[in-house]
């Protein structure tokens, strides 16, 4: 019997990705454990392996397809023994049949409400009614809880293809976001359309819904043509800025700033690593660590919030989350986006750990060869610009996380020491807060636990 192999889920979140390499072709034979393909998703790409055994009977999906949904066929193996011909043929057939078992799935409130009513009345009455009323008895709360519905991407662009209005729609995604599959429901029972006939009622609700932004066509009238060329968006860059647009738009944020002095920490991160044991590589000999200023301040940040657990803490809308580890997500900078890998428990690490770690997972983030477990979630951000000569910047808030500290360049000042003004290195760091979580004093006690360790950071190896 034909084995099909499916688009694989990479992440909670992921609804489909890029299929962008085939490692293996038609014809071969695989073992469970071969790796088959690449697949591209917003922030990695991941390799796909085989968990049966046989042979490559059909590649369906063409490498470079972007846009596969999960769950999609994009391969059949043959069984050993089997057919491969057959197999290929074969194996056709559950693909062909799967989108009509799914389509007929979104239809079923169609279906129903015809069985339950006469003919005559389900056509556009009937069913908007017999399927909104169950709706909002279930996640209710969700769509009028908030001003705004949280919603995928592609979720908003077919819902104004479909002429939906969102906040119609349940949501059946992580707290309640709307996906793709609930505009596809409510457009079979025409559910979402009940709000637009509303509209003209709530003309001053519909005011806010306008600086979401203007149309691209509109845009790009106001510029010459000729003048400019598209950068299409990729997986990446709309993830981007639909998690920031999303923390803008819900966070109360508010943002404490302290300067600390680093000469202490200067001279300490010198002398250890002088002293860095040498190990021997194809390169020659290389000190086993090179620590960075960044390294000390991931360490203080973790420390600061083991001492200050209450700020250790995510939001969710029955409770506050607290963490029993410091896990300190680092901004960085790859070629036309950003990501955080995590340091997990870097609480309990020693600086030569994290600065290894650091190196490791920066250098795979560029590859863009991190798993989803290596960059979501964590507990706060650190992000340094200073290497750029920035003095001081804000950040948005990293979501389910609360806080995160932009640091900005070591800078010589004239500093206050036993009365006397000397010139001194200083940085500034500037914590950005999620008030529903951190209050005002929680967040200065967070901060000044932050630079006690930065000032003293002998502290950090303790």
């Amino acid at each position: 019997m034909p084995i099909n192999i499916t688009m694989p889920a990479l992440s909670p979140t992921m609804e489909e990705g890029n299929l962008s390499k085939w490692l293996v072709k038609e014809g071969d034979k695989v073992k469970s454990g071969d790796v088959l393909a690449e697949i591209e998703t917003d922030k990695a790409t991941m390799e796909v392996e085989a968990i049966d055994e046989g042979t490559v009977a059909k590649l369906v999906v063409p490498a470079g397809t972007e846009g596969v949904k999960v769950n999609a066929l994009i391969a059949i193996l043959a069984a050993d023994g089997e057919d491969v011909a057959a197999a290929a043929a074969g194996g056709d057939t559950p693909k062909a049949e799967a989108p009509k078992a799914e389509a007929p799935k979104a239809d079923a409130p169609k279906a129903e409400a015809p069985a339950e009513a006469p003919k005559a009345e389900a056509p556009k009455a009937d069913k908007p009614i017999t399927d909104a009323a169950p709706a909002p008895s279930t996640p209710a709360p969700v769509a009028a809880s908030g001003e705004r519905v949280f919603s995928s991407p592609l979720a908003r662009r077919l819902a104004k293809e479909a002429g939906l209005d969102l906040s119609a729609v349940t949501g059946s995604g992580p707290h309640g976001r709307v996906v793709k599959a609930d505009v596809e429901k409510a457009v079979a029972s025409g559910t979402g359309k009940a709000q637009p006939a509303a509209a003209p009622q709530a003309a001053s609700s519909a005011a806010p819904a306008a600086p979401k932004g203007a149309s691209d066509e509109s845009v790009l009238k106001l510029f010459a043509e000729g003048s400019y060329e598209l950068l299409p968006h990729d997986g990446m860059r709309k993830t981007i800025a639909s998690r920031l647009t999303e923390s803008s738009q819900t966070v109360p944020s508010y943002f404490v700033t302290m300067d600390c002095e680093i000469d202490a920490l200067l001279k300490l991160r010198a002398e250890i690593n002088a002293s860095a044991p040498v190990k021997k590589t194809e390169k020659g000999e290389v000190p086993a660590f090179k620590l960075s200023v960044n390294d000390f301040i991931i360490k203080a940040m973790a420390l600061a919030l083991r001492d200050v657990p209450m700020a250790n803490a995510s939001w969710t809308s029955t409770a506050r989350v607290l963490h029993k580890n410091a896990d300190v997500g680092v901004a960085v900078s790859i070629p036309d986006g950003l990501i955080t890998p995590i340091i997990r428990k870097a609480e309990t690490k020693t600086l030569s750990a994290i600065s290894n770690e650091v190196k490791d997972l920066a250098k795979r983030a560029r590859d863009k060869k991190l798993k989803p477990e290596e960059y979501q979630g964590g507990t706060t951000s650190v992000s340094n610009l200073g290497m750029f000569g920035v003095s001081n910047f804000t950040s948005i808030v990293n979501l389910p996380q609360a806080s995160i500290v932009s640091i900005g360049a070591g800078v010589e000042k004239p500093v206050v020491r036993a009365g006397k003004i000397e010139v001194g290195t200083v940085l500034t760091a500037t914590f950005a807060f999620d008030h529903r979580v951190i209050d005002g004093a929680l967040g200065a006690e967070l901060a000044s636990a932050f630079k006690r360790y930065i000032e003293s950071p002998m502290a950090m190896l303790v």
